[in-house]
């Protein structure tokens, strides 16, 4: 232990070991998608910064530890945005640092049982704060939430229907801290264990009365996903193969068809003849068609990402504008300052427009839909609002084709399983180029996914759920109560900080002694 000990003291060592132990949570999501991983994978973490030899070095192994998480998460940007990737990852990594001093002002030395037992609260509310922040559309939003990790796991699904992914998060990181406690402080193995039960206590409870949704009817929704299609006039081509696509899907008593996102390349007035091809697709196949145009309007100035509904007669007028555009990809936050990154990557060149409201639409015979497109799908809120307003089915139209040999279209269609079960309505994740799943209410995957290599048109049966989980009734109260948490223990530790304080300038200072050993008498 002293050898290591030794090793760690040179700061350059013990900020490449912060960094790789911040990294290892990466391996819980897709790719490798080792859920299991995610319930020690910061163990490394926390038992380095707890050891710090102070409180600013514990501080800066959270910040290398969070860049090195940041970096792991969104390492698949690198041909893209190539060493912007880096500052990216060192500005959301200095989230981490009021974590990293939490560890070691909770965890260091021999913390007595009390310290512990709050550590199991208080690190865990550090943590959301960290992913609260974050979860800002400008700073990138809610990608890689370590509750996410927990996507394909029946009973953390269930678990997502009280919290949302906030509780997930939340409990994975109070068992890591359990973890590290009984691995380094076992003195305190009373409230680590303690922690533990009450952790698999609340899974059971969540498993045993949180509501299930209802399900009765059934919607027959297609996804029309083309695959890879590039070159010159791309745009016409991929249209042409999206609708040799939907034709297979005729006489199939479809409620609903959805292509992907900047599935068509032009504003659908400013070409009416793709508007009358849609218009005849949705005659043919009897159901309405949600396609996603990426274009500039010919009504209003700017180019727009929307959901745009398409009837037998041609646009219904339904028309859902993106509202949360992603940073770098769609716009250039600060571009003024920030517009460098255009010319050492594959930055927006000109930035998208942003919707204002959420829209819910009817595609026929009561159905009703949610949409969202590309990475709105990370943000639990805007599938909230959806099912809050009414939406039976959300439907998330997605092209992650600049990534397609990363781990990033299977991280992607991983979150919609989040939120079907945040949320108690079944989600539809549809893409251009892969991959695109459906999940039933449960979050539970319906059919198999369509992976990167395919293109291909695909029905899928989805059971209609009922009922409001506790999560859209009640909120993030995970997050508030987190805050709550990290208020009353700043107050505590303040309250204790003065006591210690006035207990040191009370205590009389030791009476001065002559040679001869006596105590010396006042005015000799």
């Amino acid at each position: 232990m002293k050898t290591l000990d030794h090793w760690l003291a040179s700061p350059w060592r013990r900020s490449a070991v912060a960094v790789l132990a911040g990294a290892l949570p990466v391996l819980a999501f897709p790719g490798p998608a080792l859920w299991w991983w995610a319930w020690f994978a910061l163990v490394p973490w926390i038992l380095l910064a707890r050891t710090a030899p102070g409180g600013r070095r514990a501080a800066y192994d959270g910040w290398c530890g969070g860049f090195g998480f940041v970096l792991a998460m969104h390492h698949w940007l690198l041909p893209n945005l190539h060493v912007f990737t880096f500052v990216i990852a060192a500005l959301l990594g200095a989230l981490w640092v009021p974590w990293g001093w939490l560890v070691r002002r909770t965890l260091g030395g021999a913390p007595s049982a009390g310290r512990v037992a709050a550590a199991l609260v208080v690190l865990p509310s550090g943590w959301l704060l960290a992913e609260l922040v974050r979860s800002w559309q400008g700073l990138g939003g809610p990608w890689g939430m370590l509750g996410a990790s927990q996507w394909q796991v029946a009973p953390a699904l269930r678990l997502a229907s009280v919290g949302g992914v906030w509780l997930l998060s939340f409990l994975v990181v109070a068992v890591n801290v359990a973890l590290a406690v009984l691995v380094a402080v076992r003195r305190a193995r009373v409230p680590a264990l303690a922690g533990l039960l009450a952790a698999a206590a609340a899974t059971s409870a969540a498993w045993v009365w949180s509501p299930r949704p209802d399900t009765d009817e059934r919607a027959a929704i297609a996804v029309v996903q083309p695959g890879v299609v590039a070159g010159a006039d791309s745009a016409d081509r991929r249209f042409d193969r999206e609708e040799q696509l939907t034709r297979r899907l005729t006489d199939r008593d479809l409620d609903l068809i959805v292509w992907g996102e900047s599935s068509v390349g032009f504003d659908l007035d400013d070409r009416p003849d793709l508007a009358r091809r849609l218009a005849a697709l949705s005659r043919e196949t009897g159901a309405d068609i949600l396609v996603n145009v990426d274009a500039r309007r010919s009504d209003k100035p700017g180019i727009y990402k929307s959901s745009v509904l398409v009837g037998p007669q041609g646009p219904t007028g339904d028309r859902y504008d993106k509202m949360r555009l992603v940073p770098f990809g769609e716009y250039v936050p600060f571009r003024s300052v920030l517009g460098w990154a255009t010319s050492v990557g594959k930055a927006a060149g000109e930035d998208r427009r942003q919707g204002t409201e959420q829209v819910v639409m009817d595609v026929g015979d009561g159905l009703r839909i949610g949409p969202m497109v590309c990475f709105e799908s990370a943000f639990p809120d805007m599938s909230r609002s959806l099912a809050a307003d009414g939406a039976e089915v959300l439907v998330a139209q997605s092209s992650t084709s600049t990534f397609q040999h990363t781990w990033a279209p299977e991280q992607h269609a991983s979150l919609a399983a989040l939120r079907a079960a945040e949320t108690g309505r079944p989600m539809v994740h549809a893409t251009l180029t892969g991959v695109s799943a459906v999940y039933d209410a449960n979050g539970a995957r319906i059919g198999s996914w369509l992976g990167t290599d395919a293109s291909t048109s695909r029905v899928y049966e989805i059971p209609l759920s009922h009922g409001t989980t506790p999560y859209v009734r009640y909120g993030d109260w995970t997050v508030y109560a987190a805050l709550l948490t990290l208020a009353a223990w700043g107050a505590a530790e303040g309250v204790r900080t003065v006591r210690l304080r006035r207990s040191g300038r009370a205590r009389p200072a030791p009476r001065a002694r002559t040679a001869h050993g006596s105590p010396a008498r006042p005015g000799r």
